[in-house]
């Protein structure tokens, strides 16, 4: 993932200590500057740096400076600061301070929008990266098929946690959930606000449950959108998501056959599904363009899952291939998801410094192989591509914390939005926030897969949206330990993938760019 920079003069360098004695003393300013982001600039966003202590136990120490952008309010009944986090953990949060011009209504425009980079991340400092070309080509197949194939990932995880150990060092004892939720409160200090407003992604809906257990009187309003179960935290809910990536996947399948005159894959889903796994035995001995192996192509596959937007472009490229023997299409799009650059897997090294440490993890590999082994043969797709991301956490440098009990007994009103099928985020896991947040209300876009898809166009849930921020209403709560209201899923796209439009300098896609949690 590239980082996003920005050129701002930083407010300075040294901080007093009591600018973090606790959660009600004032936070060191903000000096606000211009935004390098053009889409920002064009929005006249304001981007600047929050200082917060490495360690919140030793406030004297060392400190890291959090990139921050603002993209005031201009309704009259200003309403508040409102941050935003599109997931991950790891995903760049600076340019969603746009998010504010998507919501219906012009009800974003009451709020001062906050995005911001989470420690680690993009443009905040230190940066962490452990190898930018971890993710890249030239990797073994994922279903560890041989001991050979086992072996190579074994090393290979291994030596990518004490690469991380060498270049993130002392930073690495201080990347939990708690961490960063502290650096939020931190943010909401520096702004001068009493509560914030928070809108959460995929793993920014546990920074929000885990923000409202802790500061519950700072919490004025929260859009939670892709539930983390904070029951699963984190090795349990990784294979929740295999078995709800096989689900995902076979609607994926019957909507490719149903537009078999198009792609000519098949005209089942059983059909589509065995061509793409004939597919994936024929790149193993010989990979497409040289480089798309079995890894490579579960990867690019693997987007279909999250997301409808995508569905028509891995068609034409999947069709490309195993009908035309065209495999530069499946090039770009593993080349525009996984771009080599400096940095490259920033996402993903703060991804593991997160989520290796906010819980623990089973150290012995045999634990691992067995579990998903044995998931594997219910959930083929995902399972161990799944497996082999979250294995460096079986090394990790720094200790494991006990997860944080999450409560929203003393939370105020929020709303939850998901989707039946997610499978980054299962639907079990909105059920779960919904029961520990009695005073919460659950929308469904029942039957759809999409991962976190809100303000992307659902008229049904973004009007809910809507009327949330404009004044706190929500759907009536139901007694059952279902959804409080139930919506059309994100539709489909049509069958040809669609060109970006020119006209918007910021496109949804580009402004959520959540990598999701897996």
């Amino acid at each position: 993932m590239a980082a996003t920079a920005i050129g701002v003069t930083v407010a300075g360098a040294a901080v007093a200590a009591n600018a973090w004695a606790g959660p009600d003393q004032p936070a060191a300013g903000i000096t606000w500057g211009k935004c390098a982001s053009p889409a920002l600039a064009a929005r006249k966003a304001e981007c600047g740096f929050v200082a917060v202590p490495r360690d919140w136990a030793r406030p004297d120490g060392a400190t890291l400076k959090l990139a921050v952008s603002r993209i005031k309010h201009t309704a009259a009944d200003y309403q508040g600061i409102m941050l935003v986090n599109p997931g991950g953990p790891g995903g760049a949060g600076l340019t969603l301070s746009a998010l504010g011009d998507y919501v219906p209504g012009g009800a974003g425009k009451a709020y001062d929008w906050i995005g911001f980079d989470p420690r680690g991340v993009g443009s905040s400092k230190p940066v962490l990266s452990c190898d930018d070309k971890y993710i890249g080509y030239d990797r073994p197949a994922y279903v560890p098929s041989t001991a050979a194939i086992e072996k190579d990932w074994l090393a290979r995880t291994a030596k990518y946690a004490a690469d991380c150990d060498r270049a993130g060092g002392k930073l690495l004892d201080h990347m939990t959930t708690v961490d960063n939720v502290r650096d939020m409160d931190a943010i909401r200090r520096a702004l001068g606000a009493e509560q914030i407003n928070f809108y959460g992604f995929s793993y920014g809906t546990y920074l929000g449950q885990v923000y409202a257990t802790l500061f519950p009187q700072r919490v004025r309003r929260m859009v939670l959108d892709g539930n983390v179960d904070p029951a699963r935290v984190w090795y349990d809910a990784n294979l929740d998501q295999d078995l709800a990536f096989e689900k995902s996947m076979k609607v994926y399948w019957a909507w490719v056959a149903a537009h078999d005159d198009v792609y000519h894959l098949g005209r089942t889903g059983a059909a589509v599904e065995k061509r793409y796994y004939g597919l994936l035995k024929q790149v193993a001995s010989k990979p497409a363009a040289k480089v798309i192996g079995p890894a490579e192509l579960t990867d690019v596959f693997l987007q279909a899952g999250y997301y409808v937007f995508g569905w028509a472009t891995v068609a034409e490229a999947f069709s490309a291939y195993a009908v035309k023997k065209d495999a530069a299409p499946l090039k770009k799009l593993f080349d525009e998801g996984n771009p080599q650059t400096a940095n490259a897997d920033n996402g993903y090294a703060v991804y593991l410094a997160v989520q290796c440490t906010d819980a623990p993890w089973p150290s012995p590999w045999s634990t691992w192989r067995s579990d998903n082994w044995a998931v594997h043969a219910q959930a083929p797709f995902e399972t161990w591509g799944n497996a082999w991301f979250n294995a460096p956490c079986r090394k990790w440098g720094a200790r494991s914390a006990k997860p944080v009990a999450v409560t929203g007994i003393k939370a105020p009103p929020v709303l939850l939005i998901s989707e039946t099928l997610d499978a980054a985020t299962p639907f079990t896991g909105s059920l779960e926030v919904r029961k520990r947040f009695p005073r919460a209300a659950l929308i469904e876009g029942v039957g759809g897969t999409t991962h976190a898809g809100s303000l992307f166009g659902n008229k049904c849930v973004d009007g809910a949206v809507a009327a949330y921020l404009a004044n706190g209403s929500l759907p009536k709560r139901v007694k059952a330990n279902t959804s409080d209201l139930k919506c059309k899923p994100l539709a489909p796209p049509a069958a040809a993938a669609a060109e970006k439009s020119a006209a918007q300098p910021l496109s949804r896609a580009d402004l959520q760019h959540r990598i999701g949690v897996r």
